[in-house]
């Protein structure tokens, strides 16, 4: 895998940051110094707790019958049979399976909320083919009715992106599924980096061929694309240049700081691509301008190119049979995922669809059961590293979420019955060890827009 160094453009992620010499000494000073619109998230209270006697798929790929699973502080403790107690409060798992909880890779949440109407639809800035500057967080609406809905389809993690109508759309984000937050930074992810957000085939150059201006065809995108990294690589050359005391730096541009993020690792590349050849051009962009791609979404083609993409080290985001709506979406099957699982490459289930979030499980279970039907031998436990461990791959969180494995976030989900089972529910979601959601309990008052609903309604 090729270096994420770029050394022209390093400079570029810390450009409008002044360096700090000493560490804050108080919280109210540490406020003044984050970074503008950081993480604020703080898990909720949690109790050490133990799921005693559970079927549990560890994210990992393996299956453990009549295991416990220990969370404590938040963490996971161990997995294993006859863990002791030591004081945490114990759940009954017989008959139950335990899981890592559900991260969606590709989502819009917030951007393109409910109630779906023209006036909360702001997850696509259709002004110019680049709007590398803007941010989906900066759209996201925290009321949306469709984070607790989420929660309860045992989602604890997505990652919201903005459209797919331009070359570049924007930064993406990583966010908890936080019941009653009041700030987007409420919801973040601590630490997960921004992703950009990009777009080939027919969505930019339809949006701007109708317009009679570029990109109008193929090879209109990738040119824009290449001239944008290049122009990435000029203005980091410029701030270089001003570092080293030759001449003044230019304007801030946040377009440019996002681009140099990506060609110095710092923001992780999520690309909206469907044809294999499309896949392949984009490939030979990344390997011109040395920056890395995390992942391609609905990735309709990917089968065709597994082995580009294990070389690559690139997940594949995809539906388990959605496709064929537009005619760069054609050519799709329905064993696309298990295809590329089985070639050794990095298969994500995800939603990009309001609705199709609160069922990610039984997308996983339609893309297993024709997996086996072409004589794919995939164990249920393989199947679930495409709802947990690898889109937390794609996301760069791995090290934090996604596996049972000791040490990382108490992200955990009891399920009613094999959760790869139509007829399975979400019984118990943990986020941070805590219980943020209970079938059947009212853990959470509803969104305030549902709340103000639900008022008016009772007045009637």
């Amino acid at each position: 895998m090729r270096s994420r160094l770029h050394p022209v453009v390093a400079l570029l992620a810390g450009f409008a940051l002044t360096a700090c010499a000493t560490a804050p000494e108080t919280e109210e000073e540490a406020a003044d110094e984050r970074a503008p619109f950081a993480s604020t998230y703080t898990p909720r209270p949690s109790t050490p707790t133990l799921i005693r006697g559970a079927t549990v798929l560890d994210g990992n790929g393996a299956e453990f019958e009549n295991a416990d699973v220990l969370m404590r502080e938040g963490r996971i403790v161990a997995v294993g049979p006859n863990l002791s107690t030591d004081g945490a409060t114990v759940v009954d798992g017989v008959g139950r399976f335990v899981t890592p909880g559900i991260i969606d890779a590709h989502s819009h949440l917030g951007v393109y909320p409910a109630p779906s109407i023209p006036a909360t639809s702001d997850g696509n800035e259709l002004t110019q083919p680049n709007t590398a500057e803007v941010w989906a967080e900066h759209s996201v609406w925290p009321q949306d009715p469709g984070f607790q809905r989420a929660v309860a389809g045992g989602v604890t993690t997505l990652h919201v992106l903005p459209g797919s109508g331009n070359l570049f759309g924007g930064r993406g984000v990583t966010l908890r599924p936080v019941l009653g937050a009041r700030t987007v930074q409420e919801m973040k992810f601590p630490d997960a980096p921004h992703s950009l957000k990009m777009a080939c085939g027919e969505n930019p150059s339809r949006v701007y061929g109708t317009r009679n201006s570029s990109p109008a065809t193929g090879m209109g995108n990738v040119a824009g694309y290449r001239q944008a990294f290049a122009n990435a690589q000029r203005y980091a050359r410029r701030v270089q240049d001003a570092e080293d005391g030759n001449g003044e730096p230019p304007d801030r541009d946040l377009e440019m700081e996002t681009l140099g993020g990506v060609l110095n690792g710092d923001i992780i590349l999520q690309w909206h691509c469907y044809r294999a050849d499309e896949m392949a051009t984009a490939i030979e962009i990344s390997r011109e301008f040395d920056f890395e791609i995390a992942a391609f979404h609905h990735a309709v083609e990917a089968y065709k190119i597994t082995d580009l993409l294990v070389e690559e080290g690139i997940c594949a985001a995809i539906w388990a049979d959605w496709w064929g709506f537009k005619l760069e979406g054609y050519d799709g099957i329905r064993e696309n995922i298990p295809f590329v699982h089985a070639g050794g490459g990095c298969a994500v289930v995800h939603s990009d669809s309001e609705v199709g979030i609160q069922r990610l499980n039984q997308e996983a279970a339609k893309a297993l059961a024709d997996g086996r039907r072409a004589g794919l031998q995939i164990t249920r436990a393989e199947a679930w590293t495409w709802l947990s461990r690898n889109p937390a791959r794609a996301l760069q969180i791995d090290d934090e979420t996604g596996t049972l494995e000791p040490g990382r976030r108490a992200d955990v989900v009891v399920w009613s019955a094999d959760p790869l089972s139509s007829y399975a529910v979400a019984e118990r979601v943990y986020i941070d060890g805590a219980l943020i959601y209970e079938r059947s309990q009212v853990n959470d008052r509803p969104s305030d827009f549902e709340l103000g609903q639900s008022y008016r309604e009772s007045m009637q």
